[in-house]
């Protein structure tokens, strides 16, 4: 739709989404979307398991994009009535004395703080801490990677004095007010999911001042209006007001229309997300926990660290080709391999893992090469090794009883025809993607507008899914993908302890003098 068409609404909500590779933005009215941009980052990975942002290119992005969709819709000025922002959880943003970013942001999927993550797992009482938070301290909690910023950097830590999520961030630079948004808190390891309190015990231990955590809001709560400076920086008007907003996976969940148990949302994004909607807390070790935005539902949430990603890595970095027909081209060129790839199995764990093995030391393997394959050979066994991680999920959630009612697509994979079906045939399930589905940014413009009166119920959102489309598995594939995922486990268990030994060595290699006693050990 364009800005001279004729519009018969005049209130429209502002969703903004602080992705892995992109901000993004979208104008929805009541009915439909009007408008939507985008404006891209990068991931750096300077050492092996780093992930690391600059939080001030998703600022000059918010800007960019913003300014963008004001030139094509200027007439939406005057009538956006609601801002929400989404973004990665548990990204950390350092703020100095000046409110300034002090270093690069520490990524969710960031894999750095291993021996950090072993420190925090003898210090504090796992079953007690599964009770509390509804998770085993792992790689994406939030006090093993401020113990590393602690240690290795204490220029950089001496002078925290404000700790902020990626889409808290760019709250606070549109409203001045900083906050926390509940699944932030949710997934930092350091909160009480059912008293929704911090862990007094954990910031003591790390000795966090009670000020650097601000107040924690839940995702639809507003927590300011837009500042005259955001104002003159965006061009958007002052005092619209801002909610908390909301994880990206979360809003991903809602956007997809998941307000029912039994759902079950897949995510193709820069990570895999696996989503499972239900109504009772419940946490498992093996998954992450978190609130819904719908206030009567909770979320089982697996996370691969790498999905998207592991894709746009193989494009770039083995066939140095950013042509755009690429991705076109290469689905065309794999969906000439057989299923499973003619023996050649991937472990898709290029930044450590997340779910469900909790190993940031798990390193990405192809196995099974031959001088017979060729890249589509490597990049069908790389669509379907996130596949099998996704499968993995499904697996661990029927383990703990619960049977998936209907499996939803979303984000960049889904507008993939060929991934789509690869998933259903070792999902082994029916598949319904959205192959131009906006993700996060839409969830939270949803909730935003839900916020200022715009949308009544959760279903309305459905207004906005009416474009998708509908897989299912082929029956000659099944055998093949279950000795194939066979594979795929097994590779893993056999591996493990070779990441460990691997890991020991670059350790010492990087950093001799500092290499733990178990680096040493494994090196001896």
């Amino acid at each position: 739709m364009h800005a001279n068409e004729v519009r018969t609404l005049t209130s429209y909500s502002l969703g903004i989404d602080i992705g892995t590779t992109a901000v993004k933005v979208i104008l929805l009215s009541e009915q439909e979307i009007v408008f939507q941009t985008s404006a891209t980052h990068e991931l750096m990975s300077p050492s092996i398991g780093w992930a690391e942002e600059d939080a001030s290119v998703w600022w000059s992005n918010t800007i960019k994009a913003v300014h963008e969709l004001l030139e094509a819709f200027p007439s939406a000025v005057d009538d956006i009535v609601s801002i929400g922002v989404s973004g990665m959880v548990p990204a950390i943003v350092l703020l100095g004395p000046d409110n300034e970013p002090l270093r690069n942001t520490i990524q969710q999927n960031d894999a750095r703080a291993i021996s950090e993550i072993e420190e925090v797992n003898q210090t504090f009482d796992q079953l007690k801490l599964f009770a509390q938070t509804g998770g085993y301290t792992n790689q994406q909690h939030i006090l093993p990677r401020l113990l590393w910023v602690k240690r290795h950097e204490p220029e950089v830590w001496s002078k925290v004095r404000t700790v902020l999520g990626s889409y808290d961030y760019i709250n606070y630079r549109l409203t001045g007010t900083k906050s926390l948004e509940m699944n932030w808190a949710v997934e930092s390891g350091m909160f009480d999911i059912r008293t929704r309190t911090w862990l007094d015990e954990h910031m003591k231990w790390l000795e966090i001042s009670a000020d650097m955590l601000p107040t924690v809001y839940e995702s639809a709560e507003i927590i300011g209006m837009v500042s005259e400076e955001a104002s003159r920086l965006t061009g958007l008007k002052a005092g619209i007001p801002v909610i908390a907003g909301s994880a990206d996976h979360v809003a991903s969940t809602l956007a997809a229309g998941i307000v029912e148990p039994g759902d079950l949302l897949i995510k193709f994004g820069g990570a895999g997300d696996i989503l499972y909607c239900m109504d009772e807390i419940a946490p498992s070790p093996q998954l992450f926990f978190d609130y819904h935005v719908h206030p009567d539902f909770y979320l089982l949430n697996g996370c691969m660290a790498s999905s998207g990603s592991l894709v746009k890595w193989y494009a770039h970095e083995f066939l140095r080709d950013d042509s755009p027909d690429l991705f076109k081209n290469l689905d065309e060129e794999a969906e000439q391999v057989r299923p499973g790839s003619d023996g050649l199995v991937i472990l898709p764990y290029f930044l450590g893992e997340k779910t469900p093995i909790f190993d940031p030391q798990a390193r990405g393997v192809m196995f099974g090469l031959s001088l017979s394959h060729h890249r589509g050979h490597i990049f069908r066994a790389v669509l379907e090794s996130v596949i099998y991680g996704f499968r993995h999920h499904i697996e661990v959630l029927r383990d703990l009883g619960y049977e998936p009612k209907r499996i939803l697509a979303t984000n960049g994979g889904a507008k993939s025809r060929f991934w789509c079906q690869i998933a259903a045939d070792v999902l082994n399930a029916d598949i319904r993607s959205y192959p131009a589905h906006p993700g996060s940014a839409l969830g939270v413009a949803f909730l935003a507008g839900k916020t200022a009166g715009l949308y009544q119920e959760w279903d309305d959102i459905n207004r906005f899914l009416n474009v998708y489309r509908d897989f299912q598995p082929q029956p000659s594939h099944a055998e093949v993908y279950d000795k194939a995922y066979d594979v795929y486990r097994a590779l893993y268990t056999t591996l493990k302890p070779q990441f460990t030994k691997v890991n020991a060595f670059y350790t010492h290699w990087n950093d001799p003098a500092g290499a733990g006693d178990d680096a040493k050990e494994e090196l001896a």
